[in-house]
């Protein structure tokens, strides 16, 4: 059974069409594949990509839906929308699960590829090194998180170029950029947008109009994001999970690709929120951003006290960089590799067989399997970047670190004893042994 639209008419179906091409144009217009008097020539398109129905209006025509114009509709089963007065509603026989949003994007040749990230990577990084003095180690884990496709929480001092870091990144890929500086008193549709009230001057009718939010920008740099209250955290979860959000009923896809930067300091904690569970959950990498070295800070000390002018060159593009985070997803790992990273990410949680006995100890709860998820995309990236398209066991130990250490939460006893999770974690990686090849 095909997917299909139905023209209503006063809550009753008129007319039914089947959406069998992947590009269908509603109008008036005798070439159009749905009809209907009362539309412009070439009203709207109804697209499919990724298994997903999309309508866009074309040449700004207006799609309402629930009184709300937009500028587009991601076509869901169920979904009741309006064209010049006409209402259609949208059915679906089968539901689609987007399992990735890189769906369908291939290589002619897999080697230029892997090559021309390579040397993406280092580009990125000289450029990044001539601003932001030191930190390499950090630049470089922020960017096997982004080709990962994953989300980066910075917890450090500060003064520690946190901040710097995340825009000079955003300069040298050529994507928007936008930044949220987190305060007690910011609302969860300050950053998803909210509905605003609009008067046509033609006709003199009022209909609301979505106001799309910071969130909508390809990287995100949230700052001291622990500083506002968890309703306004909570905004982010479907954002930062599913790459969409919904407001008021309708749902929005975020422009691809989507990265959160967060920055957190550890020290002062009056007046903060600390971000529960289930959002540091959403966080590939907890990346600890540690003091530069005495030569490191002579040299901030020198370049940040003179007036100099600094600029970067863009290096990837939004196009460049999906290739490259649908590569990544593409390198295979052996079931040795994953038979390890499952056995790290179960031996955190206490209480359970393969658990040593002091992870009982120090141990409230451990890593659940999206941790596992993202320590083989972590392997995967790191491999990739490093020029080889075998995952070992020895890059799956090199991100135990960023991936577990916010996903281990410490009992009474650890924090009397002045265990962190840190040193849980390389416990752990001395505890578990690499799995026998059979």
């Amino acid at each position: 059974m095909a997917d299909k639209l139905l023209m209503l008419e006063s809550g009753t179906q008129v007319a039914e069409h089947e959406l069998t091409a992947k590009q269908i144009v509603l109008g008036s217009d005798g070439a159009c594949a749905i009809r209907y008097p009362k539309l412009s020539a070439r009203h709207a398109m109804v697209e499919r990509g990724n298994g997903i129905w999309t309508l866009t209006p074309i040449n700004g025509a207006g799609i309402e839906q629930d009184g709300r114009a937009l500028d587009s509709l991601r076509l869901e089963h169920g979904a009741t929308f309006s064209l010049s007065g006409v209402t259609f509603r949208f059915v679906s026989p089968k539901a689609t699960i987007e399992r990735t949003v890189l769906a369908g994007k291939k290589f002619a040749n897999q080697a230029d590829a892997v090559a021309s990230l390579q040397k993406a990577r280092e580009r990125i990084l000289d450029q990044i090194a001539t601003i932001v003095i030191g930190q390499r180690e950090v630049v470089a884990q922020v960017l096997v998180a982004m080709f990962a496709q994953g989300h980066c929480l910075l917890v450090g001092a500060p003064g520690l170029a946190k901040t710097l870091l995340a825009r000079v990144l955003a300069g040298t890929l050529d994507l928007t950029s936008k930044r949220i500086q987190f305060t007690p008193d910011l609302m969860p549709s300050d950053i998803t947008g909210t509905d605003i009230l609009e008067e046509d001057p033609a006709t003199g009718a009022r209909r609301f109009r979505f106001k799309p939010g910071p969130l909508f920008t390809n990287l995100l740099l949230a700052d001291e994001i622990n500083r506002t209250p968890p309703k306004t955290q909570a905004a982010l979860l479907e954002a930062m999970q599913e790459r969409r959000i919904t407001a008021a009923g309708v749902t929005l896809d975020l422009p691809q690709p989507f990265l959160v930067l967060a920055t957190q300091n550890p020290i002062e904690q009056e007046g903060t929120y600390p971000l529960p569970e289930a959002q540091l959950d959403r966080f590939m990498f907890c990346v600890h951003v540690g003091y530069p070295s005495a030569e490191e800070e002579a040299k901030i000390l020198l370049d940040t006290t003179r007036d100099l002018k600094w600029e970067v060159d863009r290096v990837l593009n939004a196009d460049s960089i999906l290739q490259f985070q649908h590569l990544v997803r593409q390198v295979p790992v052996s079931p040795h590799v994953a038979t390890y990273a499952a056995s790290l990410i179960r031996a955190t949680r206490p209480g359970t067989p393969e658990a040593p006995e002091w992870m009982t100890r120090f141990v409230r709860f451990g890593a659940g399997p999206r941790a596992g998820q993202y320590l083989l995309l972590a392997a995967k990236a790191h491999a990739l970047l490093n020029g080889d398209g075998n995952v070992s066991c020895a890059d799956v130990r090199t991100y135990a670190l960023p991936v577990l250490r916010h996903r281990i939460f410490t009992s009474f006893a650890a924090a009397a004893e002045g265990v962190t999770s840190d040193e849980i974690v390389k416990r752990l990686l001395a505890a578990i042994k690499e799995p026998e090849y059979r």
